[in-house]
C-alpha cells in the first residue's frame, strides 16, 4: 500500500519595482542550499494566500508591497518523500522604503534587471515564474 502524501502549500511572490534601470526584479538568496529565488514561505493557521504572501515577503525582505493577484501562478513538486508542495506566487510591486534580509533564512537581497533576474534565478520552475510574470506585464500594458 502506497504511503499517504502529504499536501504543503506556500505562497509568495515575484517582487517588482520600476528602479534606476528600469523594471527590477527582487531576488533573494536562502541560507538553505544558496539558491536564488523569490520570497515565499508557508501558509500558517487560517490565512488566505495573499495574506502568506505579504506576511513572508514583509518577514523575508522588510519590504510592504501592493500585491497584484491578477497574476497568480502555481508550481508543484516534491520537497521530499511523500510530500507535494504547491507555491503559489502572485505579482507584488514593492512600496518605497528599506529593505532588510532575515537573517536566520536569507543571505542576500538584490534588485536585476529581468535578463539578469532570469540568469540568476537557481531553479527552472522558478526561472518559468519569472517568465510568466514577465509576459503578464507585457500583457498588462498594452
Amino acid at each position: 500500500m502506497k504511503k499517504q502524501e502529504k499536501q504543503e502549500k506556500s505562497c509568495g511572490a515575484v517582487v517588482y519595482r520600476n528602479g534606476e534601470k528600469g523594471l527590477e526584479i527582487l531576488l533573494i538568496q536562502h541560507k538553505n542550499g544558496g539558491h536564488w529565488a523569490f520570497p515565499k514561505g508557508h501558509v500558517e493557521k487560517k490565512e488566505t494566500e495573499e495574506e502568506t504572501a505579504r506576511r513572508e515577503i514583509r518577514e523575508e525582505t522588510g519590504l510592504k508591497v501592493e500585491l497584484d493577484t491578477g497574476f497568480r501562478a502555481v508550481t508543484t513538486y516534491s520537497p521530499k518523500p511523500n510530500v507535494m508542495k504547491d507555491v503559489i506566487y502572485f505579482a507584488a510591486c514593492a512600496k518605497k522604503g528599506e529593505w532588510k534580509a532575515q537573517e536566520e533564512e536569507i543571505l542576500k537581497i538584490c534588485w536585476e534587471t529581468p535578463e539578469s533576474a532570469l540568469d540568476m534565478v537557481t531553479y527552472e520552475s522558478d526561472k518559468e515564474i519569472l517568465r510568466k510574470f514577465l509576459a503578464y506585464r507585457e500583457e498588462i500594458s498594452q
